[in-house]
């Protein structure tokens, strides 16, 4: 055709193409092969240019037909066919079917060329009808037309619906059909032959060119499932049927062998049908699946099962199809489980390959895997294998009990490139490599894995990330309606629901099947490639079982990475026991089919790298490691690393093998957890290859890295992985028990260093984490193991709190307290190691952060307050040496409710008994904290305060009572409370150094800080610290041992006054009454405004009284010194007494006194400690006492002063060694506070009361001394001095008398009774006292017995006579001052006063000492001066009556005395005597005689018979010549004769009674006068020649002188006035003179004459003066 013929020639040429096409189909006609090839040359041209009608077309086709059937140009006959064909689509329906069966008969020519060409242009041709299809279904696409339904069973010839060119493609897909099943065609009519293998190529590739062909139209898919299948299922029964080996039986129908060129070639077709039409064809599909599983039998010919194997490896390769599979067969109820069955069809065939070494094809069978491969594959085998006997290959292998099977590269990973697939052109089954299908197999399990979990994690990962958008969209409204969401997200939950069920059957389906295949390889392995991709393949299985959360199989796949990280048989209990290993060793069937597990073999064909020792309890022997067990451990910690989130509780697994193998290759913990290799401690040493050796920091790293990457873990699997290492740990205690070997520490070292990364979170993982290594490892016997558990515990709390948490710790106390709650908890645990440990790490955290503990302070101090007293002596020093810092740094800075704690914890430390200085120092810290307390009193006040205020409010709302110690006092108060609680505890210590320490502490606290104390809280301090304090005291101190203690320990000696136990404590006792007496008298002002002060008092002065009656000198003495003290008070209502803090405000601040009733406060509640100490120190107002409340107070204190001194003195019954007599100063002491006690008692002081005194004055005089403490105490005996006892009573009776002076007069009748006491006191002068039945010595007597002055004797009694004196001195005195009161003179007071003076006075020389007698004389003088003339007063009423009697005995007694003067008297001593005689005459001539009148007459008789007797000279046998004269009283006589002269002239008579008396005088002296003449005549006549005595003879000349006086006086007197009766004696003297006239001695003559001369008055006449005298 010409370029130039015009546009619109085409289509007029087309209408008319069947006459332009004719000459040409003529020219074919002729058969001439030039003409021929011209002609079909041309016709090619106008098919070219589209110029050919549906009738031309046809025209052609049957000319080509007619040349074909004639053999003519038959490759230009495809070729033009093809051109028509393929350049347009006129040729349709007969026309076309004929030109296709042309091509068919073309290919079954001889020709060899032109078969192949005819196959081609077949091949086109089917191409080309099914794309003119395709095409017209583009064409109509956008025409929609009612589908007609066709129903599943309608008529195959039923397609008129089809449109002209689907129409062709269906008659011809149909026939193709048709001939393969060779069956006769429906519409290719003339075909002659067909092969089956063309047909099922030609089937294949329709289905796998145009698959939507087949799934667009229904027409279509029927023909699939109704011709192509059951025709695919029959051209199978032979392969199926076929058993190799099985001897061809003799049957009727013998079984068909299976063809390989038919077998592969529906193999193909299976693969594009499942691939393709799966969702179409699911029941066929399931018998074709069933079919290649049957395939890979171990009793099928090996290029069977190499085909099979790869068709199964193109279905790995398809994940998505995996899916459906099970999708549409394991999910369902009744069906087979068919993705099950591949797998483990997959894995028996492995296992088969194994066990039974491959037949069938002779020259690859493989005896002892060393003979040469045969077979062209095999060739580079030969040159890798090395040596004979199974050496060692360089060639990758599996190996296996004898059994050695090459890896042949075959496919890239995913792609499966089948070999004998596509061998299309071998007739022959082909000779199968060995180790082909093994390393099909193989990779088969290893893409299916690959694809299983690539393709559901990266579903999953969808499905995490849409749930995210969709709850964000959620939780932010955007204007769609929440409806909406809700249902976007329920449709998603679903979609979910529904993915994750198929995910997990599918991985439920395979993962036995894969694990017994895939442990079987790794076991086999000699590769380390096959086995990287083992590992590989069973990391990323282990992996996705944990991301679905299917335990079981997680666990599984991870025990098969443990088993093969371990040596071969290793025991290994976590393997063998949990529910994961139940697979090992057993064969467990699977949907009916047996799998059998296959455990590793010993026999490793693997270098030895590492030898060590076994983790176990007792190690047999040593075990090895090989280089595949270091790559499995790597997968293991690279499995840990990535998946550690999933591992779930198989981190148990993972963690007990990594455990056996760091053990075995030597690693140990080092700080912070890390473990590091080490050597071993014991048995043979591990031995490393330098292999290893390199490899172990890398190790060494990834396994700290691995747990460095547990901060990623989300919450849930980190605690998974916790509870993993404790399990461990607790294992590897169990086997650390009994024996002290080296503990596994693995997995204490990781729990820290998990603990230690994962601090940004530690709250969610630090109960658990502490919790375990605190009750169990810190624990555990094994001493290393318990070190390591106490350092990672310490570790992980000293880096909490350092971390930099967010919010910090300052803002979050619950965290805080948290992390230092495991500190407390170890206080729970007694070894020492633990403890040190615990207390090192206080000490740590107090010089790191110390000053931001904040809340966590009592937590602190709780672990120094627990060391017991049992821990020993470093533990107690190390916690002390933790207090010591809180106290000097950090008191300051914690809250102020841990200074309570702070108290508890140094009190706690003091009650130690290890360390005497920790004690006594810890008391010097409570000093310190006082001290503190006192400094920062107004701010800790306040913060105090306002903790109580928010304690209550959270109280009230929970409704529970707020309860703390001494609670109603305010908690600054209570702070002071505990304090001084505290050191009252340590008051009663057991030592006695710590008990002095503390009371001193206590009791200066108290006096220094006491002032703080709110008013009301004194009530708190007095009873329930310092009563309490008392009681104790008193208790311990009454039961203390009496038993001596040798030494203070070690070699201090001990002083002999603190060598009991008793002793010690009395020290106690002492101070601390002395202690609170001492705050009583200084804090009066403060406790006695409290309501019940008098209780208060009576309780002290009870243990006053106590400590004062206990048998121990030190403590009675120092009772009455507290004694003293309290009662120096003076009450405030007399003198507003000030405290002795110096004032600390000069403004007098306003205090309101409120009534004191109860318990309300008198003052005005103030916050600020200035305020307060100025309130008792300023000038206050006194606080106004109740007047009678004092006094009852007093009387108190009387009714105790009564009590002790009635105990103490009264005598015991029975005496013995141990008898206690109470001391000289303590009855000093004991009176000495009577005059002070008086003071504030007297108004009220009766009669009753003096009498309990006059007994308690008598008993403590009448107490003796020891003869040990007698030369302290007794003055030596020549002096005359009074003990200060004796001082003292005294003392006491003078306030007495002075108060009665100036008291009321009601108060005078006391005075007798004073009376009584004083005279009792002076009787001791010659009578001492007795005490009970106490025989004592009496020192007074020694003198004169000359006795040795400390005599053996135990008890002395006093000296009591200068006591005795005084006392006399005290009567003499009182008695002038008081003679005239009306009580004295009632009670005979003078009567009294004589007969007890008459006692010394008669003894005279006798008593025990001489100045008694005289000063009793001149007191006698003294009184009777004074009292004489009261007596005359009161002569009238009798009142004196009996005195009288008495005072003539006294004289008697006195003058005429029974007692001897001592031989060693001097004259002058005697005359001064005899003058004292002389004094008592002058007092009766001038006190009493004078006034006769006034005394009784027979008193005067006495007198008068006393004088006459003493005027006589007394003479005594005795004496020698030379004491003659000097032993009469000369004086004596002489004065009581003058005495009775003087009475006998009384001129002035004034009343009868005078007369009396002279007469009475007269009387005696005449009677006196005759009496001495006769003696005197007597002795005369005797004497003879001898001079008489010169006492005598002065005698004589005395009454010679005396006889003329009296007849002087008597002339002198008035007659009337002188008795006749007196004449007469006067008369009768006259013979007597006569006779004296004979005396030898010259002044005896001339005093005789002038005795007679006056008698011449008498010569006269008788009668008158006999009537004179009558008158």
């Amino acid at each position: 055709m010409n370029a130039d013929i015009s546009g619109n020639a085409m289509p007029a040429l087309k209408e008319n193409s069947s006459e332009v096409v004719q000459p040409f189909l003529m020219g074919c006609g002729t058969k001439e092969p030039k003409i021929t090839q011209l002609c079909l040359a041309a016709i090619q041209r106008l098919m070219s240019h589209e110029v050919v009608s549906e009738t031309a077309a046809g025209n052609i086709i049957n000319m080509l037909w007619q040349l074909m059937e004639n053999s003519l140009e038959e490759l230009k006959l495809l070729q033009t066919v093809l051109v028509l064909l393929t350049t347009n689509t006129v040729v349709h329906d007969e026309a076309l079917s004929k030109a296709i069966v042309l091509c068919f008969r073309l290919h079954f020519t001889k020709d060899n060329i032109t078969n192949n060409t005819a196959a081609a242009t077949v091949r086109q041709v089917v191409t080309v009808v099914f794309e003119r299809m395709v095409a017209e279904d583009e064409r109509h696409r956008d025409i929609i037309e009612q589908p007609i339904l066709v129903q599943g069973n309608s008529n195959r010839r039923s397609v008129s619906t089809l449109k002209p060119c689907a129409k062709d493609a269906y008659m011809l897909f149909q026939d193709l059909c048709q001939l393969v099943n060779a069956d006769a065609p429906y519409w290719l009519v003339g075909m002659t032959e067909m092969t089956r293998t063309f047909g099922l190529e030609l089937l294949e590739s329709v289905l796998n060119d145009f698959p939507q062909v087949f799934l667009q139209h229904q027409e279509f898919s029927f023909l699939l499932k109704e011709r192509v299948c059951p025709l695919v299922i029959k051209l199978f029964s032979p392969n199926i049927k076929f058993r190799q080996g099985s001897s061809t039986s003799s049957s009727p129908a013998p079984v068909e062998k299976p063809y390989f060129p038919i077998c592969m070639r529906l193999l193909r077709v299976v693969s594009v049908l499942i691939k393709q039409f799966y969702s179409l064809l699911v029941t066929e599909c399931e018998i074709f699946l069933s079919l290649l599983v049957k395939f890979l039998d171990a009793d099928k010919p090996q290029w069977l099962r190499a085909v099979a194997v790869e068709s199964i490896h193109r279905f790995c390769v398809q994940p998505q199809l995996l899916r459906s599979f099970c999708q549409s067969y394991d999910m369902k109820q009744h069906s087979t489980k068919v993705f099950r069955d591949i797998v483990n069809a997959l894995g028996s065939f492995i296992q088969s390959l194994f066990l039974v070494p491959p037949t069938g094809n002779p020259a690859t069978s493989n005896q002892a895997g060393n003979n040469n491969l045969g077979g062209s594959v095999s060739a580079p085998a030969n040159s890798g294998m090395v040596g004979i006997g199974g050496g060692v290959t360089l060639l990758p292998a599996f190996e296996y009990r004898g059994t050695w099977i090459p890896i042949l590269t075959i496919t890239v990973q995913g792609s499966a490139k089948a070999t004998y697939l596509e061998m299309l052109d071998k007739v022959e089954p082909p000779t199968i490599p060995e180790g082909y299908a093994m390393s099909v197999a193989f990779h088969c399990l290893l893409d299916l894995v690959r694809g299983i979990t690539s393709m559901i994690e990266g579903e999953l990962g969808e499905v995490e990330t849409e749930c995210q958008t969709t709850t964000e969209e959620a939780s932010s409204p955007t204007q769609s309606s929440e409806q909406q969401d809700l249902q976007s997200t329920s449709d998603q939950m679903d979609k979910e629901i529904v993915s994750r069920a198929v995910w997990e059957e599918m991985v439920n389906a395979c993962w036995c099947g894969l694990l017994a295949a895939l442990s079987l390889l790794l076991d086999a392995s000699t590769d380390e490639a096959a086995t990287e991709n083992i590992l590989k393949a069973e990391l990323t299985m282990a992996a996705l079982c944990g991301r679905l959360g299917l335990v079981t199989s997680r666990d599984a796949f991870i025990t098969a990475i443990c088993k093969g990280s371990l040596p071969p048989h290793y025991a290994l209990t976590v393997l063998n026991t949990t529910t994961a290993a139940t697979l090992s060793n057993k064969s467990y069937s699977v949907q009916g089919q047996s799998v059998m597990m296959i455990s590793p073999s010993s026999e490793s064909h693997q270098q030895v790298v590492a030898v060590g020792q076994p983790l176990a309890v007792q190690p047999q022997g040593t075990v090895m490691l090989t280089s595949k067990n270091i790559q499995c451990m790597r997968t293991l910690l690279n499995l840990a690393h990535c998946h550690g989130a999933v591992l779930g509780t198989s981190w148990q697994l993972v963690l007990a093998t990594l455990q056996h193998l760091v053990w075995i290759l030597g690693l140990k913990p080092s700080s912070g957890g890390a473990l590091k290799p080490g050597r071993a401690v014991e048995g043979p040493s591990t031995v490393l290859t330098t292999a290893v050796m390199t490899d172990l920091p890398v190790i060494s790293n990834i396994l700290s890295r691995l747990f460095e990457s547990s901060q990623y873990l989300d919450d849930v699997s980190l605690h998974h992985l916790i509870n993993a290492l404790c399990s461990l740990s607790l294992e590897a205690m169990d086997m650390a028990y009994g024996n002290n070997k080296e503990p596994s520490l693995f997995a204490v070292a990781k729990l820290l260093e998990t603990g230690l990364v994962n601090m940004h979170r530690i709250e969610i993982l630090w109960r658990p984490l502490t919790g375990h290594l605190l009750e169990q490892v810190c624990q555990h016997p094994n001493s290393r193991m318990r070190e390591w558990g106490a350092e990672a515990l310490t570790s992980l709390i000293k880096a909490g709190l350092t971390f930099n948490h967010d919010p910090p710790l300052s803002q979050n106390q619950r965290l805080q307290l948290l992390l230092l709650n495991p500190l407390k908890e170890m206080s729970n645990i007694n070894h020492p190691d633990i403890r040190l440990k615990q207390l090192e790490c206080v000490l740590q955290i107090l010089q790191s952060q110390g000053d931001s503990l904040g809340p966590g302070w009592p937590l602190v101090l709780g672990v120094m307050g627990a060391i017991r007293n049992d821990q020993g002596e470093s533990l107690i020093r190390t916690a002390f040496q933790c207090l010591q810092l809180v106290v000097t740094d950090f008191l300051p800075t914690m809250p102020c409710t841990c200074l309570q704690i702070v108290v508890d914890v140094a009190g706690s430390f003091g009650l130690h008994n290890q360390e005497l200085n920790i004690s006594l120092t810890s008391i010097g810290l409570l000093w310190n904290i006082s001290d503190y307390f006192f400094q920062r009193g107004e701010t800790i006040e306040k913060e105090l305060n306002k903790e109580e205020a928010a304690q209550q409010k959270q109280a009230e709302e929970k409704g529970v009572v707020l309860n703390r110690p001494f609670h109603p006092a305010p908690p600054f108060d209570c702070l002071w409370l505990c304090l001084y609680a505290k050191l009252g505890e340590l008051c009663v210590d057991p030592r006695p150094a710590v008990r002095k320490s503390a009371g001193q502490t206590l009791f200066s606290t108290i006096g220094a800080h006491g002032t703080l104390l709110q008013h009301s809280t004194w009530h708190t301090v007095i009873w329930k610290v310092l009563f309490h304090l008392l009681d104790r005291v008193r208790e311990s101190s009454t039961t203390a041992d009496k038993e001596k203690i040798e030494s203070g320990g070690g070699n201090i000696l001990i002083h002999h006054s603190r060598d009991t136990a008793e002793k010690q404590w009395a020290e106690t006792w002492v101070l601390t009454l002395a202690g609170v007496a001492r705050i009583f008298n200084t804090r009066r002002y403060l406790l006695q405004p409290l309501g019940d002060f008098s209780r208060a008092w009576d309780v002290l002065l009870d243990h006053i009284q106590s400590a004062a009656l206990s048998k121990n000198n030190e403590v009675s003495l120092a009772a009455l010194k507290s004694f003293q003290e309290i009662l120096q008070i003076v009450s405030p209502v007399r003198d507003s007494d000030k405290p002795e803090t110096p004032p600390v405000v000069n403004v007098p601040v306003p205090v309101l006194i409120g009534p004191i009733s109860g318990m309300s406060r008198p003052f005005v509640r103030t916050d600020s400690i200035g305020e307060r100490l100025g309130r008792y120190s300023s000038s206050e107002p006194p606080i106004v006492t109740d007047e009678l409340e004092d006094l009852n107070l007093w009387w108190a204190a009387w009714n105790t002063w009564y009590r002790i001194g009635s105990e103490s003195t009264k005598p015991p019954v029975t005496f013995d060694k141990l008898t206690f007599i109470p001391s000289q100063p303590f009855l000093t002491a004991l009176i000495q506070i009577f005059p002070a006690l008086y003071q504030h008692i007297k108004t009220g002081f009766n009669m009753d009361d003096l009498q309990k005194l006059g007994v308690i004055l008598h008993s403590a005089i009448s107490v003796p001394i020891s003869s040990d403490a007698s030369p302290f105490i007794l003055p030596s005996y020549t002096e005359a001095v009074l003990t200060s006892l004796q001082e003292a009573v005294l003392t006491a009776l003078d306030v007495l008398q002075k108060a009665i002076c100036v008291g009321p007069e009601n108060m005078q009748i006391m005075y007798p009774a004073i009376f009584d006491q004083l005279l009792a006191f002076v009787e001791f002068s010659c009578k001492p006292p007795q005490y009970g039945q106490l025989e004592t010595k009496h020192i007074a007597n020694a003198k004169y017995n000359q006795i040795q002055l400390f005599a053996p004797a135990e008890w002395v009694a006093l000296n009591y006579v200068p006591f005795a004196e005084r006392s006399l001195e005290v009567v003499v005195d009182l008695y002038q001052k008081t003679a005239c009161h009306k009580a004295v003179v009632n009670e005979k007071v003078l009567q009294y006063i004589i007969k007890t003076l008459r006692v010394p006075l008669s003894l005279k020389y006798s008593c025990p000492s001489e100045s008694t007698w005289k000063l009793a004389v001149s007191s006698l003088l003294k009184v009777l001066s004074i009292g004489l003339p009261v007596a005359r007063q009161h002569a009238s009423s009798g009142k004196f009556d009996s005195m009288w009697p008495e005072l003539a005995n006294t004289f008697e007694d006195f003058l005429f005395t029974k007692s001897i003067p001592p031989d060693n008297l001097s004259i002058q001593e005697f005359q001064r005597n005899e003058n004292i005689d002389v004094e008592v005459v002058q007092l009766i001539s001038n006190e009493i005689l004078p006034y006769a009148n006034f005394i009784p007459k027979e008193f005067v008789g006495q007198i008068m018979t006393m004088l006459n007797k003493g005027s006589i000279h007394s003479q005594s046998s005795s004496f020698t010549e030379a004491e003659i004269d000097i032993r009469l009283r000369e004086e004596f006589s002489k004065m009581c004769f003058e005495t009775l002269l003087q009475f006998s002239f009384s001129n002035k008579v004034t009343t009868p009674q005078e007369g009396y008396i002279s007469r009475m005088a007269l009387s005696v002296l005449l009677k006196r006068s005759q009496d001495v003449l006769h003696r005197y005549i007597e002795d005369e006549r005797l004497s003879g020649k001898c001079p008489l005595p010169r006492q005598q003879v002065t005698e004589i000349i005395f009454v010679l002188k005396a006889v003329s006086t009296l007849i002087d006086s008597l002339k002198k007197t008035q007659p009337e006035n002188v008795d006749g009766n007196t004449w007469a004696q006067v008369i009768a003297l006259y013979p007597t003179l006569v006779e004296c006239i004979t005396c030898s001695s010259s002044e005896v003559c001339s005093a005789l004459k002038e005795a007679l001369v006056p008698f011449k008055d008498f010569m006269q006449p008788p009668a008158s003066r006999v009537q004179n005298g009558e008158s």
